[in-house]
C-alpha cells in the first residue's frame, strides 16, 4: 500500500483511565473510499478507540495520524477537539445528539459551521458575501436532504420526529460538514429491519456516490458483512483479528471471544455481536 491510500492511522494506541486499560496497543488503518468496522463485544473499547479520535479523551500512549489533502501529515493529538470537523473528519453519535427544538433544516445548516467564512459585521449587515455564503450552504444542504430522502421533514422540529428519521438527520448533519472520514457510532442501533437496510443503502451510497471513507462501529453483523470492505475486532481494549467481514467472523479468537468455543458460526454471522 501506498501512503496516499492511508487517510487515517492508529498506532500503538492506548489510554488508561485510572487502573483501567480501556484500549491497549491498537492500532489499523483506514484508506481512502473504504468502510472499516470496528466490532466487540460491549466493553471491548470500539466507541472509546472514537473518542480518542475525536479528541474527547487523549490517549496515554500511541499516535493518530490524519493524512488529509496536505502533503504533510497530522498528528491529531495535536489538535483541540473543535477543530477536528475542520480537518474533515465527522461523527454521529450512539445516543443522538441534535438541537431537538431545532428544525431539521436548521440542525443540517448547523452542520455547515466549519464552512463560515463570513465574520460578526458581514452578517450583521447581510453583506452580499454573506448572502452568496448563505445561498451556497443552502444548495448543500438540499442535496444532502434529497440524497436521504429528508425532503418531507426539512420544516418538522427535530423533537417530533421517530427515532428512526433523527438517526438519519443526524447523518445528514455530519455530511453537510462535507468530511472525507465519517465515524459512525453504531448507526443501526435502535433501528428496525427496513431502517437498518436503508441505513446500509445510505452509506454504500456515502461511499460509492460521495466518496467519502466510513469508520463504523456497529454491532449488527448483517450490516457490517454488507457494507464493510475491511474489519477489526477487538475484545477488552485489544486488537483481535483484520481482514474481510468473512474472513474475521471465521477466526477462532473472535468466536470464541463473543460466543465462546463454538464450531457453528452461524449465530455470529446472522446476529449481534
Amino acid at each position: 500500500m501506498i501512503a496516499s491510500e492511508v487517510l487515517l492511522s492508529a498506532r500503538d494506541l492506548s489510554v488508561r483511565f485510572g487502573g483501567v486499560l480501556a484500549v491497549n496497543k491498537v492500532g489499523f488503518e483506514v484508506r481512502r473510499g473504504e468502510v472499516f468496522t470496528l466490532i466487540g463485544p460491549n466493553g471491548a473499547g470500539k466507541t472509546t478507540v472514537f473518542n480518542l479520535i475525536s479528541r474527547i479523551y487523549t490517549p496515554t500512549s500511541g499516535q493518530i495520524v490524519w493524512h488529509g489533502e496536505d502533503a504533510r501529515p497530522v498528528v491529531l493529538t495535536e489538535h483541540a477537539p473543535h477543530e477536528i470537523a475542520a480537518l474533515g473528519i465527522a461523527r454521529t453519535f450512539q445516543n443522538i445528539e441534535l438541537f431537538e427544538h431545532a428544525t431539521v433544516l436548521h440542525n443540517l445548516l448547523i452542520g455547515r459551521h466549519r464552512h463560515r467564512r463570513t465574520g460578526f459585521w458581514r452578517d450583521v449587515f447581510f453583506t452580499p458575501g454573506t448572502r452568496r455564503a448563505e445561498i451556497e450552504s443552502r444548495e448543500k444542504v438540499e442535496r444532502v436532504i434529497d440524497l436521504l430522502d429528508l425532503q418531507h421533514h426539512r420544516d418538522s422540529t427535530v423533537a417530533g420526529l421517530p427515532y428512526g428519521v433523527r438517526k438519519v438527520v443526524e447523518l445528514a448533519r455530519a455530511l453537510c460538514t462535507e468530511p472525507k472520514l465519517l465515524l459512525l457510532d453504531e448507526p443501526s442501533s435502535g433501528l428496525n429491519v427496513e431502517e437498518t437496510a436503508d441505513m446500509a443503502f445510505w452509506i454504500q451510497d456515502i461511499q460509492k456516490e460521495l466518496g467519502i471513507s466510513v469508520l463504523m462501529v456497529e454491532h449488527d453483523m448483517s450490516l457490517v458483512s454488507k457494507v464493510s470492505d475491511r474489519v477489526l475486532a477487538m475484545n477488552m481494549g485489544e486488537a483481535l483479528a483484520s481482514g474481510t467481514p468473512s474472513e474475521v467472523q471465521s477466526d477462532g479468537r473472535v468466536v470464541e471471544a463473543y460466543l465462546g468455543a463454538v464450531d457453528d458460526l452461524s449465530s455470529l454471522r446472522r446476529g449481534r455481536v
